[in-house]
C-alpha cells in the first residue's frame, strides 16, 4: 500500500481523472514523483468498478483500491447487506478469507466484532485503512492465515465463522466444492469446535444438491440474484442441526427485494397443473430457477405450467408480487406457422425448452434486437413448439 497516494494532491488529481480510460493513464508519464502512473491506474480503475459494485466506497473520500483481481472476487453491497441481516446483535464473527473485506464491513455494523483474516499484508492493510475511513470502528484485520487464526482461538468462542473459498484454481473456474479453495470438508470439524455457525459463500455454478449432500448442519441455503444474475449462493450451518434444510431464493432488483422460501422434499411432492398460454405470462427470476423452484412457484400463486420442462407460467388473473418477469400475452402461433403468420423485424428472442438456440432462431427469420415486443419459443403441454408474443409489463 502506497500512502503517498491518499496525499490531497493526488486524491484531487484521482478525483479529476476518475471517467478517464484507467489503460491510456497508464501509459502516460505520472505528474507525481511517489505515486507511479500504473499505481494511478489502478485507483481510477478500481473508483470505476467501485460506482455501481460498492457506492458507499466509490462516494466516500480518501478510500484506497487495491488490485482488480480482489474487486472482481468480493461482494457487491447489494449481497453484503443479506448477510448483514444473518448475524445476531453483539456476535463475535471472524472472516476467514477476508479479501477486500466488503462483507466482514457490513457484518460488522450488526456484530459487536468482525476479525477481518486476510493472509496478503497489502490488501489487510487496506482493508483497515478503509474500515477507518468508512467509520467502521469494530472491524479487527489481521494480515494472518484464517485458517490458522481459527486453531489459536479457545473452543466455541465465536459465534459465526465466514468463508468464501476461492472458486479459481490457477485460471480457471472449479465446479465442485472439493476443488475450492481452501476445501471447506477437511475442516468442518475445526469449525464446528470453534463456532456455533458457519456461513459459506459459494459460487452459483456449484449444484446447490450436491453441495448438501456434502455438508453437515445445513440449516438454509440461500440463492442470491441481482438483475435476474444470479450472483452467490450461501449455505447456512449450525452446529447439531439435523433437520432439513430451508431454501431461499432472494431477487435484488431495482433497489427491492423478493423472497421465495421452499424445502426440496415438498418441491418433489409437487403436482403442477398444465395449461395453454392465458392472459399473462411469468418467466422466474434466476434465483428462483437455480433454487430448484420449478413446481413450488407455480403451485404457491396458483398458475398453470406450459410444460413440465418449460418453466414458464400462465394465468388469467395478474399477480404483481411474482418474482420474475411479467408479460401480458398478445398472441400464440404454432412455431411451424410464424413465418407465414407473423411478421416481426426487431423482437427479444427467448427460448423454454425449445430445439433451437437464439442465435439459430434470429439467424433464420432475420430478427434485430430490441424493441418493445417479446417472443417466447417454448414446448407446450402437448409438445407442440409454439411462439408466445408478449409484452412486458414494465411498470410492475
Amino acid at each position: 500500500m502506497n500512502r503517498q497516494i491518499l496525499e490531497k494532491s493526488v486524491q484531487a488529481f484521482l478525483k479529476a481523472n476518475r471517467e478517464k480510460n484507467p489503460g491510456d493513464l497508464a501509459l502516460k508519464k505520472s505528474p507525481f514523483q511517489t505515486v507511479n502512473a500504473s499505481e494511478l491506474a489502478v485507483q481510477i480503475d478500481g473508483w470505476q468498478r467501485s460506482v455501481r459494485k460498492l457506492p458507499t466506497w466509490a462516494f466516500s473520500q480518501g478510500v484506497y483500491y487495491p488490485n482488480r483481481i480482489h474487486l472482481e472476487q468480493c461482494s457487491s453491497e447489494h449481497t453484503a447487506l443479506i448477510k448483514q441481516t444473518l448475524i445476531a446483535k453483539e456476535s463475535a464473527v471472524v472472516d476467514v478469507t477476508g479479501g477486500f473485506g466488503v462483507d466482514s464491513c457490513y457484518m460488522a455494523q450488526a456484530a459487536r466484532q468482525v476479525v477481518h483474516c486476510e493472509i496478503n499484508p497489502d490488501l489487510s492493510q487496506i482493508v483497515a485503512h478503509n474500515a477507518a475511513v468508512l467509520q467502521v470502528d469494530n472491524l479487527v484485520c489481521k494480515p494472518v492465515d484464517g485458517l490458522a487464526y481459527l486453531q489459536d482461538q479457545a473452543d466455541h468462542s465465536i459465534d459465526y465463522i465466514y468463508i468464501d473459498p476461492s472458486r479459481r484454481s490457477g485460471q480457471s473456474k472449479v465446479f465442485l466444492l472439493e476443488d475450492c479453495e481452501p476445501n471447506i470438508l477437511n475442516y468442518q470439524t475445526l469449525f464446528f469446535t470453534k463456532s456455533q455457525q458457519v456461513i459459506t459463500k459459494l459460487s452459483p455454478l456449484l449444484d446447490i444438491s450436491t453441495v448438501l449432500s456434502s455438508l453437515p448442519a445445513v440449516k438454509s441455503v440461500l440463492v442470491i440474484s441481482v438483475d435476474n444474475d444470479c450472483k452467490e449462493l450461501l449455505f447456512l450451518q449450525e452446529r447439531g442441526f439435523c433437520g432439513r434444510p430451508s431454501i431461499r431464493a432472494i431477487r435484488l432488483f431495482t433497489d427491492q427485494i423478493q423472497t421465495f422460501d421452499f424445502y426440496y422434499d415438498d418441491e418433489k411432492a409437487v403436482l403442477n397443473r398444465y395449461g395453454e398460454p392465458q392472459t399473462y405470462l411469468y418467466d422466474p427470476d434466476v434465483a428462483i430457477t437455480k433454487a430448484g423452484a420449478f413446481k413450488s412457484v407455480g403451485k404457491h400463486y396458483g398458475f398453470a405450467k406450459l410444460h413440465q420442462h418449460t418453466h414458464l407460467y400462465t394465468s388469467d388473473q395478474l399477480v404483481k408480487s411474482f418474482p420474475g418477469r411479467v408479460f401480458r400475452i398478445q398472441k400464440v402461433l404454432p412455431y411451424a406457422s410464424l413465418k407465414r403468420d407473423f411478421r416481426v423485424e426487431q423482437g427479444n428472442v427467448a427460448t423454454r425448452n425449445f430445439p433451437e438456440k437464439v442465435a439459430q432462431i434470429k439467424k433464420k427469420f432475420k430478427i434485430r434486437d430490441g424493441g418493445s415486443t417479446f417472443l417466447f419459443f417454448a414446448t407446450n403441454q402437448h409438445n407442440q413448439l409454439i411462439v408466445i408474443v408478449a409484452e412486458r409489463l414494465t411498470a410492475i
